[in-house]
């Protein structure tokens, strides 16, 4: 009996049977991009309540078939005149500084159209959104030339608080350090810096590093690994931190380097390979790019574990196409692209490298 028994197997081997034939141990572009077409026709039900979102939905899309090496299944023409139509143009000259921000809305869903009764039209223009908008473009090759540059770069100037830090949209907002990036890559974008005081976004980078490190999103707000990448890439882009500044004099620098990376060495944990966004939390796919983005940008991308991280980023990666956000979860666009990120930073063959401070592929990026 017990030799018969041993024939079948129990159901947790079996279970962990069809869990090792269902992740695939290889990068399986095929399928990321099956999955990114599905996305970019039809999105499915739980979607619904990012419909204020749907431009940042399209920027994952787009910009990770561009990655994948697929922008050829994207109606590029389609998709460009569908992204200027989300513009908001200010009436007159005078319009640009009455303190709105003349940038892109999220979607259909927060653009109002003029009326009969010359009412004023709300403007929700975003500098998220405006950000996605020109990353869209920029991939898609769409000449900035023929854009209204100059409505976001002036308007842009209204949202740039005292302290530095910028609002994303023109009144009652939060400010933080993700916005100071979205104006950083949208002023490289388009090659003007005058929307922008980048001595007190400086300083305001200077006052979110925290004791340990990182980067708090505010000053004296706890270290994280998202808010540390809008740090570090906002003064590349800016020109205030060299590129791969690990073989200059750090010493010199305004910002303390060598704890910097300590902190981000850190986040990858020991136990799957995997980086975490803040001490005591569990890995998650899309640090793989927010930490590792600032190793790469520092020079120090060379002390990540990358059979670690590739082991921990395989076990994310869905049958379905995509990545979860941890193992076993179904995939999500967000954690899907920043997937797609990682791999482009770990040489994955058959990608499209990426300019990591931009979050898009390579490309002629002005650097000051």
């Amino acid at each position: 009996m017990a030799e018969e028994d041993s024939d079948f197997l129990s159901l947790s081997d079996l279970e962990s049977e069809l869990d090792s034939i269902s992740i695939p141990m290889f990068f399986d572009r095929n399928r990321h991009i099956c999955y990114l077409e599905m996305m970019l026709e039809l999105l499915p039900s739980p979607y619904q309540s990012q419909e204020i979102n749907r431009l940042t939905l399209a920027y994952f899309v787009v910009c990770g078939l561009d990655i994948l090496r697929s922008l050829d299944r994207v109606d590029k023409e389609g998709v460009i005149n569908w992204v200027l139509s989300l513009q908001t143009h200010p009436r007159d000259e005078a319009e640009l500084s009455n303190g709105q921000f003349y940038g892109f809305h999220g979607s259909r869903s927060s653009q109002f159209q003029p009326n009969d009764y010359g009412n004023a039209i709300p403007n929700c223009s975003h500098l998220a959104s405006t950000y996605c908008a020109l990353s869209i473009l920029k991939t898609l090759g769409y000449d900035f030339s023929l854009l209204d540059s100059m409505s976001i770069i002036k308007s842009m100037k209204n949202l740039q608080q005292h302290d530095g830090s910028f609002m994303p949209i023109h009144s009652g907002a939060e400010t933080d350090l993700r916005f100071v990036y979205c104006a950083a890559a949208i002023s490289s974008m388009l090659e003007n810096w005058s929307g922008i005081d980048k001595e007190k976004a400086k300083e305001y980078i200077i006052n979110c590093q925290s004791y340990d490190g990182g980067f708090g999103l505010t000053p004296s707000s706890e270290s994280h690994g998202g808010a540390t990448f809008c740090a570090v890439a906002s003064l590349r882009l800016m020109g205030l931190i060299e590129d791969d500044i690990l073989s200059k004099n750090v010493s010199s620098c305004f910002i303390d380097v060598p704890l910097l990376l300590d902190w981000c060495l850190q986040r990858q944990a020991a136990t799957d390979g995997g980086f975490q966004g803040r001490l005591n939390k569990a890995t998650d796919t899309c640090y793989a790019f927010w930490v590792g983005g600032v190793l790469k940008i520092l020079g120090a991308h060379k002390f990540i574990d990358y059979e670690g991280l590739r082991k921990f980023l395989f076990t994310c990666q869905s049958q379905y196409g995509g990545f979860g956000k941890t193992p076993e979860q179904l995939p999500d666009l967000y954690h899907a692209y920043y997937g797609f990120c990682a791999f482009s930073m770990l040489e994955e063959p058959g990608l499209n490298s990426i300019c990591t401070e931009l979050g898009i592929t390579n490309g002629p990026v002005q650097l000051l």
